[in-house]
């Protein structure tokens, strides 16, 4: 007599890195200023600048969050990986997008990681890989803060998707004796109003109940983080290792990816 029960299948046996073709993923935040990797499986991270050298000078591909010389991206990117991925090896790749003009920079990203003869590629908002990244709930409405070299995003997630946002062309980079860290708190703050007044559903007045996220490079800064303190209607908290929180919740996704399969569309 047999149970009711169906058998269970075996466990899938984990092939070790670069064996398990599940494990060749890379997670990619190409920034305006700083282009940073995570290798998973191997643990591997890249942070460098977001240049690339089609003659004798430096040149910046990416200004603003947008990609302006996709072929230079392609260029940087393989300079930077070539080296460190198996000849053989055809990764997944999953890159952060800036949350506005979005569309724009996926499609010319992933014109650029062909260069890494991807087998799968995959795009994730920022705002988004920063929230897995500091393990935040992400089943309530909630909002980032993302403040980068050149630009500034505040994003309303809820159940993880992007529901509102907002950018300004400043970040701290634009800091000199005419611009201000008060210029881009103040800049945020705004932006978080008009977010707050133009939304006719309760879910911004939910997520000011809970801390705001903060992260970039500009949330290294004791100035940035005061000044946002002070003018914004909820507390700060700020994600362990802001400025490449992007690119570790990325590669969390890829991580997942790996127990299960289908999520990379193999």
């Amino acid at each position: 007599m047999t149970g009711g029960r169906r058998p269970q299948a075996a466990p899938v046996r984990h092939r070790p890195w670069p064996l398990c073709r599940h494990c060749r993923g890379i997670a990619l935040d190409m920034g305006s200023a700083r282009t940073r990797v995570v290798i998973v499986g191997r643990g591997v991270v890249v942070d460098a600048p977001t240049v690339t050298f089609p003659g004798a000078d430096a040149v910046h591909p990416i200004q603003r969050g947008t990609i302006i010389d996709t072929p230079g991206c392609a260029r940087m990117l393989r300079r930077l990986l070539e080296d460190r991925l198996p000849r053989l090896v055809r990764p997944v790749v999953i890159v952060t997008a800036p949350v506005l003009d979005g569309l724009a920079y996926r499609a010319q990203a992933r014109v650029a990681v062909e260069v890494l003869r991807p087998r799968a590629v995959l795009t994730v908002p920022s705002a988004r890989g920063i929230a897995l990244a500091s393990g935040a709930d992400l089943t309530r409405p909630l909002l980032v803060v993302d403040v980068g070299a050149h630009l500034t995003e505040v994003v309303l997630l809820s159940d993880g998707a992007v529901t509102d946002a907002r950018r300004t062309a400043l970040g701290t980079s634009d800091l000199d004796d005419t611009t201000t860290t008060g210029d881009i708190a103040g800049a945020v703050a705004r932006m978080l109003t008009v977010m707050l007044h133009q939304d006719h559903t309760s879910l911004t007045a939910d997520a000011l109940r809970r801390d705001i996220l903060l992260a970039g490079g500009g949330a290294l800064r004791p100035d940035i983080r005061h000044r946002l303190s002070a003018l914004l209607p909820a507390r700060l908290h700020t994600v362990p290792a802001p400025h490449t929180a992007a690119v570790r919740g990325a590669a969390t996704l890829l991580r997942a990816a790996h127990i299960h399969p289908t999520a990379t569309g193999s």
